[in-house]
């Protein structure tokens, strides 16, 4: 497929940017349907909200809130009142308002002015929920409000409708991500057309998930933060993808082969590894299924949808590419040099093989270096709390915080979030005084019956991110409603949001369960290994662990988060734990598979762990670290979105793939595989008869060699010596295929002498290995004939990785 793809450059193209701009196209004449589900069966706010719907139908709507202080005097003077009343009533009247709640009618409005006189609010009831009021409504009634303000008056509006008018473009995080990750890539590749290969595909494959999306937005329901999401795990692995592929392709060229072998070399290699990584990634995204909240269905369908097409274009579109491109995907300096001296002999250099053996001499004190590392990043976790972020944690500068803010200010903390107790039978009066006695509640009101429900107002005395509001709405429900014998739920956005945390808890654990088993079994198909798929999942929950530590010390305890502009400090999103556990899965499934997808390769030619840990890690480590580089500068990009939520997530995501990267796959990893030596490659032959055989590294090719007509069996044998010629006793020789597989085994014998068998005429790898000597590996061409070949191994010699 990759050799077509190269072949057939132009088609590949134009095929790509058909089905982006057709995509493009559909989804911009169809519009976005993106829906808010919050769907909590069985929960007591679900059912106060059930109950306020059949009662109240023309309450459905978004509610949203104009406020407004004055300096001097009160908001009943006549001046103040003959600028705002007029505001009320035009807007009002504009199409897609259901109502208006106006301060200055009769004895109702005056609950809506503040004691001392200086604040009011009125409130805006829109036809349709938040996300389906048009935007230019919006904008229509933020201007027409905030033009009533002059010296002393100042106007403010709140709201989820009036949040979504005052984010920033759309795009401007995308951008500045990207211009971040060409910087790396530049760095990393010293070449213009190298550096735009990898974003190319990233946005290819962004965009042709992002439409597909809006474009299914119509069919089912997909959360407005979908989008966002999938951008943000797209443009990551996007470019990752292709810069793990483009990498082994411009190693190819340097090592003398031509631009196409190179370029099919590194799909079936690289690429073969990024299938499976794609396909990791949305089995954990696809984990999210299991915790059963409808809200999350949509953002799978986002996320993976864009997982897929980066894929797809990593492995179509970029070979594709890379036929343009040819030797040009070298940096000038690297083809002059390969046109004067040669191809590069097969090494790994520089500071990522001195790392790697600085890992292979002191594994158990780095080990406990990064364990203590990721301990101390661990702590705060264990304060963590898991609520809802509303408009109090927006940016100081943006009316909705302002709004916020003032109502605060006038009429208590909790003013921004009252309780909504749904009574459909029962002692009403008894049941309000019961609550009126309660502490931590500062106002309630019955509102009058309709269809025989009645809705209490309670506003808390603390705001409603507080744990002491939780701790209210639980009193409530246990407590005073029993007592006063009445059938009632607490419902409002604060009951919703403590509920839909208390379900996202329980069901954490299942869902992490999932991820894990899932993780640990694709792992161990691939790896023929139990101890492989163990050490990565124990090092998904450790980075997943200080990773939200990290968020924790960041969102919760607001360490630095006036630097980051994010407002102030609350609790985390309830939803982030199950979205970021997902992803941080799945990348981090991607290092480890290339990590040790490359020390799987060497153990099965050499049978020699140390080697095999040494040489992964010294060949993998700079690019893996190079695409988590890429990707903390992408997330960390979304901080500038304007939302808080996606603003959480990036911080998060980014942590915790420094984290994963720089730390647990760059040094714990390694050195436990290390410590732990040959039991990192066991698994029970029983085990290994019944699992399936799932090749993340290529397929044998035919033998180029021709075939005696018999093609009977044949061996290789001679003598194992040192490089005084003195025989080698009990060194490990290995025959392997091309593909790996291994052949035959044996031990040299006293006089250094040895034989192994061949099943047929070709090429094979022998491997020899013995202790205190450097590992040797030689392609041996064996005929109809037996074929003498004579090894020698040297003491203390520094092998090709060092």
């Amino acid at each position: 497929m990759a050799r077509w793809c190269y072949r057939h450059r132009l088609v590949v193209l134009l095929l790509w940017v058909g089905a982006l701009l057709g995509l493009g196209a559909a989804a911009s004449t169809a519009g976005t349907d993106y829906a808010n589900v919050f769907s909590l069966p069985n929960t007591d706010s679900k059912r106060a909200y059930d109950q306020m719907e059949k009662a109240f139908p023309e309450r459905a709507g978004d509610t949203d809130t104009v406020v407004w202080k004055v300096d001097t005097g009160t908001v009943r003077d006549q001046s103040v009142q003959s600028r705002i009343q007029p505001v009320l009533e035009k807007i009002g009247k504009m199409a897609g308002v259901g109502g208006v709640t106006s301060p200055y009618a009769g004895d109702r409005g005056a609950a809506q002015i503040s004691a001392n006189g200086k604040i009011a609010y009125a409130q805006i009831t829109f036809a349709k929920q938040a996300n389906a009021v048009p935007k230019p409504l919006v904008q229509d009634v933020v201007d027409t409000a905030q033009g009533a303000e002059r010296g002393g008056l100042h106007v403010e509006l709140g709201g989820q409708a009036i949040q979504r008018v005052q984010e920033p473009p759309t795009g401007l995080a995308e951008m500045i991500g990207i211009l971040a990750a060409a910087v790396v890539l530049f760095l990393a590749f010293g070449s213009l057309f190298a550096m735009l290969l990898p974003i190319g595909i990233a946005i290819f494959g962004v965009g042709t998930g992002l439409f597909s999306t809006q474009l299914l937005s119509h069919v089912t329901s997909v959360p407005d933060l979908a989008p966002l999401l999938a951008t943000l795990i797209g443009l990551g692995v996007g470019i990752d993808y292709a810069l793990f592929i483009v990498t082994r392709h411009r190693r190819g060229i340097l090592r003398g082969m031509d631009p196409e072998d190179s370029a099919v070399t590194a799909l079936n290699t690289s690429g073969r590894a990024v299938l499976f990584a794609g396909g990791t990634v949305c089995i954990a995204l696809a984990g999210m299924l299991v915790t059963n909240l409808r809200f999350l269905d949509g953002v799978v369908i986002g996320t993976s949808l864009t997982v897929v097409f980066s894929v797809l274009a990593a492995v179509t579109l970029l070979p594709a590419l890379l036929g343009f491109l040819g030797s040009r995907v070298l940096s000038r300096r690297q083809r002059r040099k390969l046109a004067a001296e040669g191809p590069e002999p097969e090494r790994a250099s520089g500071f990522a093989a001195r790392w790697s053996a600085s890992v292979q001499k002191r594994p158990r004190s780095i080990a406990v270096m990064a364990l203590v590392v990721m301990a101390i990043l661990a702590i705060p976790v264990l304060s963590l709390r898991l609520g809802a972020t509303d408009q109090g944690n927006d940016d100081a500068s943006t009316t909705t915080r302002k709004a916020y803010d003032l109502l605060a200010e006038g009429f208590g903390p909790g003013f921004n979030g009252p309780l909504q107790v749904v009574s459909t039978s029962g002692d009403t009066n008894k049941l309000v005084e019961g609550i009126r006695a309660t502490d931590g509640v500062a106002q309630v009101a019955a509102l009058p019956p309709a269809r025989g429900v009645t809705v209490i107002q309670v506003v808390p005395t603390t705001s409603p991110q507080s744990e002491k509001t939780d701790q209210l709405i639980d009193t409530l429900r246990e407590k005073v409603i029993p007592d006063a014998g009445a059938q009632a739920h607490v419902g409002g956005v604060t009951a919703i949001s403590k509920d839909f945390s208390t379900v996202t808890g329980d069901r954490l654990p299942l869902f992490i369960a999932t991820i894990i088993g899932l993780g640990f079994l694709l792992l161990m198909v691939a790896f023929r290994s139990l101890v492989v798929p163990l050490t990565a999942a124990l090092m998904n929950l450790i980075a997943a662990a200080a990773s939200f530590g990290v968020l924790v010390a960041i969102f919760q305890w607001g360490w630095g988060l006036s630097l980051l502009g994010l407002g102030k400090e609350g609790p985390i999103n309830a939803f982030l734990p199950v979205i970021m556990l997902s992803l941080l899965f799945g990348l981090s499934m991607d290092y480890q598979v290339f990590l040790v997808s490359r020390m799987h390769e060497e153990w099965v030619h050499t049978k020699d762990n140390a080697r095999a840990v040494r040489v992964g890690l010294a060949e993998t480590s700079r690019v893996i670290n190079s695409a988590a580089l890429i990707m903390v500068c992408v997330f960390l990009a979304f901080v500038l979105s304007g939302d808080s939520g996606a603003a959480m997530a990036g911080v998060g995501l980014a942590a915790a793939v420094a984290l994963d990267a720089f730390i647990l796959r760059t040094a714990l990893v390694p050195a436990a595989m290390h410590l732990l030596g040959k039991s990192n490659w066991w698994l029970p032959a029983g085990l290994e008869k019944r699992l399936p055989h799932l090749a993340v590294e290529p397929a044998e090719e035919a033998e180029p060699l021709p075939r005696a007509s018999a093609g009977g069996s044949s061996v290789v044998h001679g003598f194992v010596r040192d490089a005084e010629g003195a025989p080698v006793d009990g060194a490990v020789l290995t025959l392997l295929s091309k593909g790996g597989r291994q052949l035959d085994r044996v031990t040299s014998l006293a006089d250094g002498s040895y034989i192994v068998s061949v099943p047929a005429p070709g090429t094979y790898l022998l491997s020899a290995t013995a202790s205190s000597y450097a590992a040797r590996a030689r392609h041996v061409i064996v005929t109809d004939e037996p074929l003498v070949h004579d090894l020698e191994l040297a003491e203390g010699e520094v092998d090709a990785v060092n």
